[in-house]
């Protein structure tokens, strides 16, 4: 019978987490049905089978992770022999099902569609097969299907979606070796993470299996997208979880997915490009009345107006004036590669952890163009469904701590990049308006913009230039037109 296997995603990643298994054995499949969700380094993705058929066995367990071609279903299609095409292979020479420990391990992240529905023109038909549909099953859902022969209760128990309790590895290991089903604990602590005590509770009748609308872990609701919200309050809208002294004293936590890269690139960053950090502080009252005055026109009722959106805009007028911080240094080669295009990143906080994907020649965009561009990445990056082609290809960035309430910051360059823009906190503030006689202090809408840059190829002159005209520019928007 047939393999599916791990599809390569491409983008540099090896391996992904089982999330969610959309299928039982026993299941019938037609081709493109989704059967599996993972999750790789950068985001969630929803995989589909290139066969029809039966499920006959799944390879894997939710929570394992698997290496980019390990099987992780087998399916009868009828001929007992391989399959064409979509990462299937004849089952000669695959791993052996016994070899499939059933230990999850904390989430992975990302295999993601490198092609459109339909394939990509030009490449082998095998890789095709894997990736067929993806662009289709975008934001879809799948239900279970009925097990042949199930009886009432078993179909009605098939169509009710199962919680996913939230463990560590040893924490599963600890439940499965007393034959408890973790997903039927009940986490007792705030944070919803289920420990040994909630096992040993159970084990003991001191807690009931939790009702399929309950939280599956009490995951902390991420903000959205960095800077995509109103003027900060001071007030964060991420729900933090607290300090939970019920269970162990200490939990070892696997760095995974996201979090994993993020670190990787951010160390690279930081130890490869001699960074430098400009700072500026600003009157932005113009633009938050701009704001008030976007928001009140019918034809922009259903995006997204706000501080970030006219930073995005003087973003692109900005790097047209100064096209020297759009650039990168090649270092194998010993060059500066100048990009003649805009690629903007926005850094976002999702529950997966930090991602930057980026708007795609933004510098071509109206105001409208660039709103609808942000609602949808902001829609997507909730979601956690933003692909690597998003993510790739950056050519600057902003981040915006000011959604946390926080003022200012030295952030990091993405890698790929030379400049990131740090965008903080708009305040009421009182400030000196006026000059000579007229010189008085009002209360006016102020923020800080930060400004890190790579000093091999940008200099304090270039740095600071970009940086002055981005505050001109939020200072009275206006200038926009004329600089455009």
């Amino acid at each position: 019978m047939p393999e599916f296997k791990l599809p390569d995603p491409g983008e540099g990643l090896v391996e992904a987490t089982i999330i969610q298994w959309k299928v039982a054995v026993g299941d019938t499949v037609k081709t493109n049905d989704i059967v599996v969700e993972v999750e790789t380094a950068k985001s969630l993705v929803e995989l589909p089978i290139p066969w029809d058929g039966t499920v006959t066995e799944l390879l894997a367990a939710e929570g394992d992770e698997v290496e980019v071609g390990t099987p992780i279903v087998l399916i009868d299609n009828g001929d007992g022999g391989g399959a064409s095409g979509g990462g299937g292979a004849a089952a000669s020479g695959g791993n052996d099902p016994a070899e499939v420990t059933d230990e999850a391990t904390a989430a992975s992240d990302d295999l993601v569609p490198t092609a459109p529905e339909g394939g990509q023109g030009g490449t082998e038909s095998k890789r095709e097969a894997m990736l067929v549909g993806y662009g289709a099953i975008e934001g879809s859902t799948t239900r279970r299907k009925r097990r042949r022969g199930a009886s009432g209760a078993e179909a009605e128990a098939d169509a009710t979606p199962q919680r996913k309790a939230k463990a560590s590895p040893p924490v599963r290991k600890y439940a499965q070796d007393r034959g408890v089903d973790i997903n039927q604990v009940t986490a007792a602590g705030p944070t919803g993470i289920v420990r040994r005590s909630d096992i040993d509770a159970f084990v003991d009748g001191g807690s009931s299996p939790a009702a399929p609308g309950d939280d599956p872990g009490g995951a902390p609701t991420a903000p959205e997208v960095e800077g995509a919200s109103a003027p900060a309050t001071g007030a964060s809208a991420y729900q933090r979880p607290v300090l939970d002294r019920s269970g162990e004293r200490e939990e070892r936590i696997d760095v995974k997915g996201v979090r994993k890269m993020t670190a990787q690139a951010m160390v690279g960053s930081a130890f490869s490009a001699p960074h430098v950090t400009e700072f500026i502080t600003v009157d932005v009252t113009r633009t938050m009345e701009l704001i008030e005055r976007l928001k009140a026109d019918r034809a922009l009722r259903d995006l997204r107006i706000n501080p970030l959106l006219v930073l995005a805009k003087a973003m692109t007028v900005a790097v047209r004036r100064n096209p020297g911080v759009n650039a990168v240094w090649d270092e194998d080669a010993q060059q500066i590669v100048q990009r003649n295009y805009l690629n903007l990143g926005i850094a976002a906080a999702t529950p997966r952890g930090l991602v930057v994907p980026n708007i795609k020649d933004a510098d071509l965009m109206d105001l409208r163009q660039l709103a609808e561009a942000m609602t949808d990445l902001v829609a997507t990056a909730k979601a956690g469904r933003t692909q690597p082609a998003d993510m790739s290809g950056g050519t600057i960035t902003i981040t915006n701590v000011g959604v946390f309430g926080v003022d200012t910051g030295t952030p990091i360059i993405n890698p790929g990049e030379s400049a990131i823009v740090c965008f903080g906190a708009v305040r009421r503030m009182p400030w000196v308006v006026g000059s000579g006689e007229q010189e008085r202090i009002e209360p006016r809408w102020v923020t800080q913009l930060a400004v890190s840059f790579d000093h091999r190829l940008i200099d304090g002159e270039l740095g600071s230039m970009f940086l002055a005209d981005l505050a001109a520019l939020l200072e009275d928007p206006a200038r926009a037109l004329a600089w455009a």
